[in-house]
């Protein structure tokens, strides 16, 4: 065959440049050959790059050798030069001041020739040349000028390199320091400008030597020389201005400052000079200039320096010390505030953990760090008295003396200066959680002084001050047009930690480094945003605290007082409280609906759905990353908890003044526009599906804790115990997985449990059965209530949900019977009810008796008597807690015999609180069951069921915090006596008040009038030795409606919850205020419709509605006089049938059992009678309209008719 198209039958040759030798026309080889030529060009070509290498390597060495050598034979031979000149051995006892200016500047010029800090015959040379010169310039008065400078300035390197040598060396004494620091004590006079200009490296060699002498300094006299002159030199550079002055002033603030001889608290005299010197000599308005000036610019912030915690606590301790000493301490000027100083303690303040000052908070429910230790413990006394003097009445009411609210003050000058006191206030609000409310109160009661001069305008409250900067701020006025906005104003920024330290409490820019820089203007925008931020934050939190000591009348007044001369406008108009409520509302919504936008990626990951969401060898790679601090709106240290904590608080607190007195309107809270209303329900009742999995898990977890046993084992302890504190780690950090994972599924739940005014009423209502509902199918497998019954009996053979109760004894005897229930009493109960003779009562449980029992109960409980009562009413005849109930009851059982703090005493007590949960369970299963009860409670104490706290994102602020309105609720005199008090115009020390409060408890109900005890209580530690001033009565109102409020029923309020809980869900109750939840309850407040009433009633006997489809004339009659009737007669009637005289809240369809009539025979002289166990009203067969409304109203209103059939 030919092997191509060419018609020729040879064969072609086959070419190889492979270099493996083949015949020319056989077939191609596999390709090792080109593979070996190509190993062996790269061999050689290595080869020739390794000779060539080598070749300049030893070119290098040889340079460099001759270069030494020659440098070396130079150097010998300029030191025989010098040598011969000042005399071999040059000594300084030999030492005598040169001839001439210019035979001094020769040697000089010659010695730094040749001179190394390594050499230690060098070193003596310079020794030697100091001495001389030194005389020199006292016997010729030689200047520091032409060629001087810089030769000195060449010498003090040399020195301060000598300096850093010998710190390094094993052994540290004065003696090895003392010729080099006087020596340089000599050039830094001589050189002051040029020393400043290179500060650094100046300070920090110093910084280093006093370090090390530090042990010898402190034990070595007041006087003593080494002191002195160490003293001399640190304040040489600062004690003559230059042009560089403020350089030197910068590197001895990060510098020398945070040393631990200056924060030391110690009583040894060299120490206090050494400090009090240095706080007597320097310029204290220089320092915080150049500090401030230092901190403003991130990119040249030297970072490394102050990297740990305790330099930077160090550093703010000593700043702070050096500030008070310049105006002597305890006098007004001390505290008074610079604005150099407000920005550098700012930026220091923020740039420490939450709690490093008062240590950890105990209701931290965040991850912790096991193996960290608190930056408290690096807090000793001295530090802890100059931080702790930051939040005193002078301090802090001061702080608005010097803002410029006069006219002259540009725009710019006054938001620069708006944003500079806000980062400081926030500053302290951050750094001292537990005095938060005493620094509120002195910021609200600043500025003290009306007016700063005669004739000179009033300055303007702090709360109106940062209200009208906020108002100014672009981040409010965006926000207040569109919520969407919000999202990104909020986002954490990717340069935050850089940014936000820009201006005045950025932190983590001296933790952290950034290698990028974003482009200046972004920088300034995101600087500018998180500085509005810091403002309204302030503004924020010092209106919370003023809307919780402002009652109605002065809310709704604008805060003018007119029995005071002094207008303190810190109650806002009501048009501007508008405006701020729209922000609040846009902001809150942003905050919990889109929630996992805000947080970013990084979180979302971390709490994502996938597989690593529970994966525990991911949470332990999580467990050991380093922790990464919140940045929300680029605020370095602002958690999006705190945030939605502080919204969620106001937001709440302005909901409830518009509730009690309308102002805003009807539909200003509604935030329908931005849902999808017709699939809202059943998307909210997923979400709440998802929350009790979330729940379960969280459950397991705590039943892992509970298991987990800390007690160190014999073998393997070390290894055990770190696996052990890593679970632990680990558990926590699934838990707040689980939250964040919470907030990103379950949006529109979030918002319902913590701002529920966003969704219309019945709607919430309507969510509130399904819940209920929902919860039901879980609990009784979809069975009717007659069903699960009878298959609870099979299976147990006996019915623990079966109780026989007697008339007149109904609580005692429910309590007997069901309280060992517990959350089992949402189960269907079978009520047997019998009279003094044990004989039943004739009775159809169709739902029917399980009503009248809960109402009968209900009405026992809550009735007066005689002797101690669990629950009491106010002047408004509205039921709360008896304050005084366990102390009385304490009281009692002391009466009987009991010890204090024995084992009977406690459970007596036990036991009596038990009655409150029971009676919580009790009001919880008419909840549950959807059965209104005639009982109204206080407004405060309905609150407590409200704001829960609980697990939500704003357990803090959603939980409840006593306000001075609702003192009014619980006591109209202590609440008047508290509010004159409050605006008393004179000095309220004449009324010799302390912090005490004295509660007075009954301890015999038998004699008239009833004998009482008087037990005085502390309201706070010390309370008995602090008086009450005009200064702090806003924080004794604040404690005084915390006691009687909160502290005083504590333990009845909380077993009453505790049960209450047990039947329905806290955050099912948190979708209601205190209006709504006493509707839940008691029904609507509302006129009765007596149409719908007529639409969902069911007839029977005569009455049934025939086939025509209409009513019986009787009927018809009974409904014309309900028409007739006034809303008063009609709720009579509704209670003589229902046993409540309100009507359901999404109507009378909702009713259970349905509003019933029927026949009761044609006997014209018969009253009409009831069963109210199941809302069925007999009605006999009057023929008269006046007849028949005459028994009607005379059967209401005796009260007969309360009978069973």
């Amino acid at each position: 065959m030919f092997q191509t198209f060419s018609g020729s039958t040879r064969r072609q040759r086959q070419v190889n440049l492979g270099g493996r030798k083949t015949h020319a026309f056989g077939s191609p080889g596999s390709g090792a050959g080109s593979q070996a030529a190509l190993d062996r060009a790269q061999q050689e070509r290595a080869q020739r790059q390794r000779e060539r290498d080598i070749l300049k390597a030893a070119n290098t060495l040889q340079r460099t050798w001759r270069g030494y050598s020659s440098r070396q034979r130079v150097d010998a031979l300029l030191r025989e030069r010098w040598d011969a000149v000042e005399g071999a051995p040059a000594t300084t006892q030999t030492a005598v001041s040169y001839n001439s200016e210019a035979e001094a500047l020769g040697q000089l010029q010659h010695l730094l020739r040749f001179a190394r800090p390594r050499n230690e015959d060098d070193i003596r040379r310079v020794r030697h040349f100091a001495s001389r010169q030194s005389q020199t310039v006292e016997t010729l008065g030689i200047t520091s000028s032409g060629p001087w400078p810089m030769a000195y300035l060449r010498l003090q390197r040399i020195i301060l390199a000598v300096l850093e040598r010998t710190n390094k060396s094993a052994a540290a004494a004065w003696d090895r320091y003392a010729d080099y620091i006087t020596i340089l004590r000599f050039l830094t006079d001589q050189i002051p400008s040029e020393t400043s200009q290179h500060a650094t490296h100046f300070y920090r060699t110093l910084a280093d030597v006093v370090l090390r002498l530090s042990p010898e300094l402190e034990s070595s006299a007041g006087d003593s020389p080494a002191l002195s002159l160490l003293l001399a030199t640190v304040m040489s550079p600062l004690t003559k201005v230059t042009g560089y002055t403020l350089n030197a002033y910068e590197a001895f603030g990060y510098l020398f400052l945070p040393l631990p001889i200056l924060a030391a608290d110690s009583t040894s005299p060299s120490t206090l000079r050494f400090r009090d010197s240095l706080a007597d000599t320097i310029n204290y308005k220089l320092l915080a200039n150049a500090l401030a000036t230092l901190f403003k610019n991130p990119t040249e912030y030297p970072r490394v320096d102050l990297v740990d915690i305790p330099s930077r606590l160090r550093l703010l301790g000593t700043f702070i010390y050096f500030h008070r000493f310049a105006h002597n301490f305890n006098t007004l000027e001390a505290y008074s505030v610079h604005k150099d100083f407000v920005a550098v303690v700012s930026l220091l303040l923020n740039s420490l953990p939450v709690d490093t000052i008062e240590g950890p908070s105990s209701d931290s429910d965040g991850p912790i760090d096991l193996d960290s230790e608190s930056g408290s413990d690096a807090l000793n006394p001295f530090l802890k008295e100059q931080i702790l003097s930051l939040v005193n009445q002078e301090g802090i009411g001061s702080l608005l003396d010097g803002s410029s609210q006069s006219p002259e003050a540009s725009e710019d000058e006054k938001v620069e200066e708006a944003r500079q006191l806000a980062s400081y206030a926030l500053a302290l609000l951050r750094s001292f959680p537990r005095r938060g409310d005493e620094i509120r109160m002195r910021l609200y009661l600043s500025p003290p002084d009306a007016r700063s001069a005669k004739g000179s305008p009033r300055k303007s409250p702090a709360i109106r001050y940062f209200w009208e900067a906020s108002k100014r701020s672009s981040v409010f006025r965006t926000i207040l047009r569109d919520s969407r906005a919000a999202i990104e104003l909020l986002r954490p920024k990717a340069v935050s930690d850089d940014v936000s330290s820009t201006r005045y409490s950025g932190s983590s820019s001296l933790t952290q480094h950034a290698f990028w820089q974003a482009p200046s203007q972004a920088l300034e925008r995101q600087a500018a945003t998180a500085d509005e931020w810091r403002v309204i934050l302030v503004f924020l939190e010092l209106y919370t605290f003023v809307l919780k000591v402002t009652d109605d009348e002065e809310f709704f007044s604008s805060g003018s007082d007119p029995r005071s001369d002094q207008v303190r406008d810190n109650a806002l108009p009501l048009s501007e409280v508008k405006d701020l409520t729209t922000f609040l509302k846009n902001l809150g919504f942003t905050l919990y609906f889109n929630a996992s936008d805000i947080n970013g990626s990084d979180q979302r990951d971390s709490s994502s759905t996938g597989l690593s969401f529970f994966n525990s060898n991911s949470l332990e790679t999580q467990a050991q990353k380093e922790p990464v601090e919140p940045s929300i709106g680029g605020v370095a240290g602002l958690s999006l908890d705190y945030v939605k904590n502080l919204v969620t608080g106001l937001i709440r607190m302005v909901y409830e003044r518009d509730s009690r007195r309308k102002f805003l309107p009807s539909d200003h809270w509604l935030m329908t526009s931005r849902f999808d209303m017709t699939g809202f329900i059943p998307a909210v009742v997923e979400e709440e599906e998802s929350r009790h999995k979330i729940e379960e898990e969280d459950a397991d977890d705590m039943d892992e804790e509970e298991d987990f046993d800390d007690t160190p084992q014999l073998i393997g302890t070390g290894r055990v115990q770190q696996q052990r504190r890593l679970e632990r780690l680990q558990r926590q950090q699934r838990k707040a997985s689980r939250r964040r994972y919470l907030q990103a599924v379950a949006p529109r739940l979030e918002i319902l449990q913590n701002m529920p005014f966003f969704i219309p009423f019945t709607t919430r209502v309507q969510i509130f059965r399904e819940f209920v509902n929902l919860d039901m199918m879980k609990r009784r497998g979809g069975a009717d209530a007659e069903a699960w019954r009878w298959r609870n009996i099979h299976r147990n053979g006996t019915d623990k949900h079966t109780a026989k109760i007697r008339r007149e004894h109904e609580f005692e005897d429910a309590f007997e019977q069901f309280y060992p229930l517990g959350a089992e009493l949402k189960e269907p109960i079978q009520i047997t009810f019998v009279d003094q003779f044990d004989a039943p009562e004739a009775g159809i449980d169709g739902g029917g008796v399980t009503k009248e029992f809960l109402t009968s109960v209900t009405n026992r409980a809550f009735m007066p008597t005689d002797n101690l009562d669990v629950f009491i009413e106010n002047d408004q005849r509205l039921l709360y807690p008896n304050p005084a109930a366990v102390e009385e009851y304490k009281e009692k059982i002391r009466q009987a015999g009991y010890l204090d703090k024995s084992p009977e005493f406690r459970l007596a007590v036990h036991e009596f609180l038990q009655r409150y949960e029971f009676l919580g369970r009790i009001i919880g299963k008419c909840l549950y069951e959807g059965i209104l009860v005639d009982v109204s409670f206080a407004p405060f104490f309905l609150r407590k069921w409200a704001l829960t706290g609980g697990t939500g994102s704003a357990p803090n602020e959603s939980g409840y915090r006593p306000t001075l309105n609702d003192l009014r609720d619980l006591d109209e005199a202590l609440y008047q006596g508290l509010h004159k008090l409050k605006t008393y115009p004179g000095d309220v020390a004449d009324f010799s008040l302390d912090f005490t409060v004295t509660d007075n408890i009954v301890v015999d109900y038998t004699t008239n009038p009833k004998k009482t005890k008087a037990i005085t209580k502390e309201l706070k530690p010390g309370g008995s030795d602090t008086l009450v001033t005009n200064q702090n009565r806003l924080v004794y109102i604040s404690y005084m409606a915390r006691h009687r409020l909160q502290n005083q029923p504590y333990l009845q309020t909380t077993a009453f919850l505790r049960g209450l809980s047990t039947m329905i869900q806290p955050s099912w109750l948190s979708m209601f205020n205190h209006s709504e939840l006493q509707t839940l309850v008691g029904g609507t407040s509302s006129s009765l419709d007596v149409d719908d009433l007529r639409r969902n009633t069911i007839y029977g006997g005569t009455y049934v509605i025939g086939d025509d489809g209409l009513e019986h004339p009787i009927v018809q009659l009974f409904w014309k006089i309900m028409k007739d009737l006034s809303d008063g007669e009609r709720r009579a009637v509704l209670k003589f049938v229902t046993s409540t005289p309100r009507a359901p809240l999404l109507g009378f369809g909702t009713l259970n059992p349905r509003f019933s009539i029927r026949d009761a025979g044609s006997d014209q002289e018969r009253l009409p009678s009831t069963s109210t166990c199941v809302n069925l009203l007999k009605l006999p067969m009057y023929t008269d309209e006046r007849v028949m409304k005459k028994k009607l109203l005379l059967s209401v209103f005796s009260g007969a008719g309360f009978d069973l059939s």
